[in-house]
């Protein structure tokens, strides 16, 4: 940057001499080739790289061109004038890139270095976090990164997470746990036993979308590149014929040719056709939208998905999960003839060999140790429930279905959520009330959504008609369907995608993954999600916020409008002055506007995609 900034200083001196002097003959041709050596030898080199690789037809080979005609017309001025504003332009372009780089450096440095074991004995030892395995215990001091997944089995911290999740507020951590790579230990000493190889973990997770994401060319940015090849060629045909055709007209009518007058209106041509406004600030527009998303918690896998996103009309989320915390909790408990306490307990013995989300939710809610001596004679019916003797009592915990089969009279209870019965000795003695609880942000997600332009919003779920249309009256949405097995929810969005507009499926669970390959733009949530959801998905939510689905959305939007605004404002601004400039009315300083202006101005508005608003 630096060496830029020199060339181009010493260069307009060189040639502020030369005018002041009034420097003749050799004297002005040496100033004159040294200001414009000084400047322009880069992008000589440039253009003569390109001749070589049979690859002549870009910014450089016309700027040579363009610049090096002006000279052997004798106008020394403009020729080492245009070098020095294209090679500010370029300056500008570099400092634009390089913000937006360091902007995704940034979102990246959460790579950790080192990653700290712990012994049996309690010795240390600092190795390749590539070397660590599934279950080893790892050391994390304050103001060092997490290298790998795990749970916390020792210690309470703050953990500044900005890095995974764009959320500033550090988020309090203890025994128990989960913690992702990438996060900064705040406070306290933290013992965490590994869950993930590094490979697997968040950070590297992370580094792979965005190093990949470059990659996915958007229809846009591919159309520009494409448009440049073919465009430049003909522009360099045009100004050929420019400088040739009036002329030749010109002596077979009988008048002088002029040549001096056409050539020059050929080369302010080739200056004002030059489409580098185009070709640098539409793949730095997109490179800048990713960064802003990416500081926000918003991982998008590639350029074509932020615009395929930006075109979205209908929103399909799922519910466990998404639009709901995922976790089952006891809401309720309902005795008959004893007391709450006991028949929590009685329930609790049961469920305590069952992995299923239910049991776990109510073994939580019981809070205490499961004494598996108690229980005999278990079995699990699919679908209905478990039976069991807990104390040599027969127990049955489960859905209608089991209190049916098992003859038991049982009163109906209409509420939402999933109802376990309970009974003891063959008589009824009450329910639990289990719901999976709406999170608390889900309404103004959809609120968000319907802000941000989507037309429809349509829920997915696995649950009872009942649950899902509690949730989506609660929420606002438009449209449910429930007790759906993973092919329905895909036959469903297979079904909706032949509607106008692009379509967003939003989910979290492995169960999610296929619907989510299969939607115009799949978004997974990104901490809870599971490996094979975000494997999948095109956008990856690093804190499971639903309230960053809009905003996705209006990042998108905001950057496929920046890349529209430099296109319109870049093509008209060319076409107006090549019309200008082959009739003569407008000049080399004309064109030099028409080129770097334009460019400067495309480039500055392109940064404005890093910049995102709320």
């Amino acid at each position: 940057m630096k060496n830029k900034l020199l060339r181009i200083f010493l260069s307009g001196t060189l040639l502020l001499v030369m005018k002041l002097t009034g420097a003749e003959g050799i004297v002005k041709t040496a100033l004159f080739i040294a200001a414009y050596l000084i400047v322009g030898f880069e992008t000589l080199k440039e253009a003569v790289e390109g001749i070589i690789e049979r690859e002549p037809f870009d910014e450089c080979f016309l700027m040579a061109v363009a610049t090096l005609g002006a000279a052997a017309l004798g106008d020394f001025t403009e020729s080492v004038a245009v070098m020095v504003f294209f090679c500010l332009g370029e300056m500008f372009e570099d400092i634009a890139v390089d913000k937006s780089r360091d902007s995704i450096t940034a979102l990246m440095d959460i790579r950790p270095d080192t990653a700290v074991l712990l012994g049996d004995n309690g010795e240390t030892e600092t190795v390749s976090p590539e070397k660590v395995g599934i279950g080893r215990l790892i050391l994390v001091r304050p103001g060092e990164k997490i290298p790998i997944d795990g749970v916390i089995v020792e210690g309470e911290s703050s953990l500044n997470t900005a890095a995974l999740t764009g959320e500033s507020l550090p988020t309090e951590v203890m025994p128990g746990s989960e913690v992702q790579s990438g996060c900064i230990n705040l406070s306290g000493v933290l013992r965490i036993r590994t869950t993930k190889l590094f490979g697997e973990s968040a950070a590297s997770k992370i580094l792979e979308l965005m190093e990949n994401a470059a990659e996915s060319k958007a229809k846009s940015e591919s159309f520009i590149t494409k448009f440049a090849r073919v465009y430049t060629p003909a522009v360099c045909a045009s100004a050929l014929v420019l400088a040739l055709l009036p002329p030749v007209i010109r002596l077979l009518s009988g008048n002088t040719a002029e040549w001096g007058t056409w050539v020059y209106r050929a080369l302010t041509f080739l200056v004002i056709s030059c489409p580098c406004a185009l070709v640098i600030s539409i793949p730095l527009t997109f490179f800048a939208g990713l960064g802003g998303a990416g500081k926000e918690g918003i991982l998008i896998k590639g350029s074509n998905f932020m615009e395929t996103l930006s075109k979205v009309k209908t929103v399909v989320l799922d519910k466990t999960g998404t639009l709901t915390k995922g976790v089952f909790e006891v809401t309720e408990i309902q005795p008959v003839g004893m007391g709450r306490d006991e028949l929590l307990e009685y329930a609790a013995a049961c469920e305590g060999f069952s992995n299923h989300p239910i049991a776990e939710g109510i073994r939580h809610a019981y809070g205490k140790p499961c004494d598996g001596s108690r229980v005999t004679d278990l079995r699990e019916i699919g679908g209905q429930g478990i039976c069991a003797k807990v104390d040599g009592t027969d127990i049955a915990v489960g859905n209608h279905r089991l209190m049916e089969l098992l003859n038991i009279e049982y009163e109906v209870c209409e509420k939402t959520g999933t109802l376990v019965y309970v009974a003891v000795g063959g008589k009824y003695c009450g329910y639990l009330l289990i719901s999976d609880m709406i999170r608390p942000e889900a309404k103004e997600a959809a609120a968000l959504l319907r802000k941000s332009g989507v037309e429809k919003l349509i829920m997915l779920t696995g649950d009872n008609e009942k649950s899902a249309s509690y949730a989506a009256e609660a929420l606002g949405i438009d449209m449910f369907y429930a007790k759906l097995l993973p092919s329905d929810k895909v036959g469903r969005v297979e079904e909706l995608l032949s509607e106008d507009g692009k379509l967003a499926f939003a989910g979290d669970g492995i169960n999610d993954a296929p619907v989510i390959k299969r939607a115009d733009v799949g978004i997974a949530m990104g901490a809870i999600g599971s490996d094979a959801a975000i494997e999948s998905a095109d956008v990856v939510l690093m804190d499971d916020d639903p309230r960053k689905i809009a905003r996705a959305i209006n990042i998108s939007r905001r950057t496929l409008r920046i890349v529209y605004e430099n296109i319109i404002f870049a093509v008209g601004v060319k076409l107006a002055c090549l019309v200008l400039g082959a009739f003569g009315v407008t000049g080399m300083w004309m064109a030099i506007f028409a080129d770097v202006g334009v460019m400067v101005i495309a480039v500055l508005n392109a940064m404005r995609a890093l910049g995102q608003r709320s």
